[in-house]
């Protein structure tokens, strides 16, 4: 088959590879549908996640047809069309049975991470009946890509970490995919503002059409001023980190309320200045996660009630064979106006 392959920062090939077999009785072997690429993958091309090494598939999300299962898989059998989780789940481990699907121990994000991923013609699935979504009849499966990763990752690390609540006023730092997903996702807890901050300004008025209250390009470095006059120097409830460097981190923290929460979501491949100089005093939660996928079912219904609508993230199309381009493209998202890719083998 034909995969998308990791060979050190920025190496990267379209090149065949073994096409995944049953491993293990809780397996199944998915032929991708629809794939996407990841702010993710884009660190991990730069090098910033030294767990992934030379030879791997990269890539963690997708839907697709189930075309074989291990004897032990009893939710699914060959010809279901199903939703990729990009946790693998267990479902037997202390971690999961706390529901923290992420530190699964004999799972977690492995796809495109420890295990070859989704950005290939076929993807083995450990744990197939707890890392697999059966799809309905009649869904979009372009919608329903979003719900491999970045509708649960903004819910879960960034609304839910954050405590939203309503009335709030909240800033999501980072208008790319997960920063709009938490957009979407925040307004189930009617927070009174949402503040959109970002570099690109055709990101941020794709963010006001999708429920910003208020936009703030920070390239003229006076996001921080800005904010303070809008919220009347006192700060947003909830500062949600959605890119994932040092300066977008520290941004949260100079406009976050006292009382307030910081909601890390962004992956972050270098060291960022904790300012407890300034924090100590003021009742801040800072919170991490990598997504559980806990919320998948949950997110899975708001979609199909049409109660928010994924599908307006996507922006380009490709085939599965132009992967290349599509890197080119989603890696230079301000001069292409890009938000998500979709891949179709």
């Amino acid at each position: 088959m034909k995969a998308l392959v990791y060979h050190g920062a920025g190496k990267k090939a379209w090149e065949d590879k073994p096409r995944p077999t049953i491993k293990e009785s809780t397996d199944a072997i998915v032929k991708i549908l629809k794939t996407t690429i990841c702010g993710t993958d884009l660190h991990i091309m730069k090098g910033d996640v030294p767990a992934v090494t030379d030879g791997r598939i990269i890539g963690h999300e997708g839907v697709g047809i189930i075309e074989d299962i291990g004897d032990a898989v009893t939710n699914f059998k060959k010809g279901d069309h199903v939703i990729i989780s990009c946790i693998t789940s267990c479902g037997k481990c202390e971690n999961c049975k706390k529901a923290m699907y992420s530190h699964c121990e004999k799972g977690g994000w492995i796809l495109g991470n420890l295990i070859d991923g989704c950005q290939a013609e076929f993807v083995r699935i450990p744990y197939a009946d707890n890392s697999l979504y059966p799809i309905p009849a009649g869904a979009d499966e372009e919608a329903l890509v979003m719900l491999s990763d970045i509708l649960p990752t903004g819910f879960e690390c960034g609304v839910l970490n954050g405590k939203v609540k309503p009335g709030d006023t909240i800033a999501i730092v980072g208008a790319g995919p997960i920063g709009m997903a938490t957009l979407l996702t925040a307004q189930f807890f009617s927070p009174a503002e949402i503040i959109m901050i970002d570099l690109d300004d055709n990101r941020l008025n794709v963010a006001k059409t999708f429920g910003a209250t208020q936009i703030i390009n920070s390239r003229d470095g006076k996001a921080v001023e800005k904010i303070m006059k809008l919220t009347n120097n006192k700060g947003v409830d909830a500062a949600i980190e959605a890119v994932g460097i040092a300066s977008t981190f520290e941004l949260c923290e100079e406009i976050v309320a006292a009382g307030g929460h910081i909601a890390n979501i962004g992956v972050h491949g270098k060291s960022v200045t904790l300012h407890m100089e300034k924090l100590w005093s003021h009742n801040i939660t800072i919170t991490t996660r990598l997504v559980d996928t806990i919320t998948t079912p949950m997110l899975l219904k708001t979609v199909q009630s049409k109660k928010i609508d994924p599908k307006k993230l996507i922006t380009h199309h490709f085939k599965l064979d132009q992967i290349i381009e599509a890197y080119e493209t989603f890696g230079n998202a301000e001069k292409e106006k890009a938000l998500k890719v979709i891949l179709t083998s």
